[in-house]
């Protein structure tokens, strides 16, 4: 893992990398996304079943899409009982984060002769994805379906790739936990085309949420607008801000957890310390000996990853900001008192030991968070991604009349004569 000093060359050029990410160019690949959705679009089941086959290898029915509850349920069943535990501790926990920060106040707005509310509805149909890939991600299941039933979001759908030997059942277990109506063994840009247009067995959704590779983020990309979305996800990253004084085998640790999601994760600290960064530095070396997927995280802390050496924490803060991590973990004595100054991440995680493995699982607070650089307009998602505001708004005639010189004035000056008739037909 490089290090690099800031007022070096080299330091700027790898500021000026990470900052180009946000706009990484995926028209190389929107080719061929287009002609699957093109296709599940067009020929709907069919499609779906000839892309699982080409590209997850699984040879599936029609009537096997569509995974039976009786198989969700089966599933508590085939996992260990302690993990049966976990993750119903994590859903409780998850479950009573998002309740806690549902919107329940509605907007009331009232004046002589005229009322003015704002009302909240929930979503009627979600889909979410679920990768199934390199790893099996019950927790994705649970910070994506919690907060939309919490929301009140009438129908939930899963899609997720199918695998040689089942859906891992732990998946299955996290939906019926997380009260997830139905899941269709279909994985990537074909699965997002269903969920977008709808096929045969699949019914067309209002929004998709969750995680997935390139041709995924891509896919998304591409069908906003037939659906909403909870964001264009890229691949996982952590900036870890360091003082110095924390054991740099917890900081190291922390980089490899989220180095070893995919070669092009990015893992970064920055620290006032030069000694602490090569402390650090040989720790992780040490750790990826032993790192079962040590391939994946040496090629993305070597590729992507860096400890920037910088003059103080205010100038690492600055650095962050300007970074805007998905993860942000302040690993300082001071950690509150810093994250005052924090502008632009996903999540925070405060002193050394709240590492960002406890919000990937238990600690409440969603792990769907917003990616290469869209944290500094984007948030984590939540129960108000699962609604939308409808406004109400109702005038007496006499109050209609105290705005009927405005309403010419604004219809006179755009040239919108039919606007104003509406108005002049009720005064008369």
């Amino acid at each position: 893992m490089r290090i690099l000093r800031s007022g070096e060359e080299s330091f700027n050029q790898y500021l000026s990398g990470i900052e180009r990410r946000i706009a990484e160019d995926p028209s190389r690949l929107e080719g061929e996304v287009r002609t699957i959705l093109r296709n599940v679009k067009k020929k709907g089941d069919e499609t779906l079943l000839c892309y699982t086959e080409c590209f997850d290898h699984v040879r599936l029915l029609r009537s096997q899409l569509e995974v039976k509850r009786e198989v969700m349920q089966k599933a508590h069943g085939e996992i260990p009982r302690d993990f049966l535990e976990t993750l119903k501790k994590a859903s409780h926990r998850i479950r009573r984060f998002h309740q806690l920060s549902k919107k329940r106040r509605t907007v009331k707005w009232i004046e002589e002769g005229i009322r003015i509310e704002q009302v909240v509805r929930p979503l009627e149909r979600i889909g979410i994805y679920v990768p199934g890939g390199k790893a099996s991600y019950p927790s994705t299941v649970l910070m994506a379906a919690i907060p939309a039933r919490v929301a009140g979001v009438k129908e939930i759908l899963i899609t997720t790739p199918p695998q040689p030997m089942g859906i891992s059942p732990a998946v299955l277990v996290a939906a019926d936990l997380a009260g997830v109506d139905r899941i269709f063994q279909v994985g990537g840009v074909q699965a997002i085309g269903a969920l977008a247009f709808g096929t045969e067995s699949i019914p067309k959704v209002d929004k998709i949420v969750g995680p997935g590779n390139r041709y995924v983020a891509i896919a998304k990309r591409l069908v906003y607008g037939a659906v909403d979305l909870d964001m264009v996800a890229g691949p996982s990253e952590i900036v870890i801000i360091s003082d110095g004084k924390t054991p740099p085998a917890f900081v190291a640790a922390d980089l490899i957890s989220q180095a070893e999601h995919d070669e092009r994760a990015l893992a970064i600290l920055i620290t006032p310390s030069e000694s602490f960064a090569e402390k650090v530095e040989v720790e992780i070396r040490k750790q990826l000996s032993t790192l079962k997927r040590k391939k994946i995280a040496h090629k993305s802390l070597g590729q992507r990853g860096a400890i920037l050496i910088v003059k103080d924490l205010l100038h690492a803060i600055n650095l962050a900001n300007r970074i805007a991590p998905e993860h942000l973990e302040l690993s300082v004595e001071n950690p509150r008192r810093l994250a005052k100054s924090v502008k632009n991440a996903g999540a925070v995680f405060l002193g050394s030991h709240t590492p960002e493995a406890i919000g990937d699982y238990l600690a409440g607070p969603n792990h769907i968070l917003p990616t290469a650089g869209t944290a500094r307009y984007a948030s984590a998602l939540g129960v108000e991604d699962f609604q939308k505001r409808i406004n109400l708004i109702q005038f007496s005639e006499k109050a209609l009349r105290r705005f009927e010189e405005d309403v010419k004035r604004f219809t006179h000056w755009e040239g919108l004569e039919g606007h104003y008739r509406s108005m002049e037909i009720r005064m008369k």
